[in-house]
């Protein structure tokens, strides 16, 4: 999604060059999926559901400020 949008952003953290975020995040499977750290996720999900993940960060960004 980061590639064909320049409003999103994307970062890939080495957990084991990054502990302390892998820590922070509780990282125990990849891929984690971690939005505007609220929404997480792990695993590989169907377009389907990670677009649902994604939709309801957008709601709770947007009745947050």
């Amino acid at each position: 999604m980061a590639l064909e949008n320049t409003n999103i952003t994307a970062d890939m953290i080495e957990s084991l060059e990054f502990p302390h975020l892998a820590n922070k995040y509780e990282v125990m499977a990849v891929p984690k999926i971690v939005i505007n750290d609220k929404i997480s996720f792990e695993g590989a999900l169907p377009e389907q559901h990670f677009l649902e993940h994604v939709l309801l960060a957008l709601k709770e960004n947007l009745a947050s400020g």
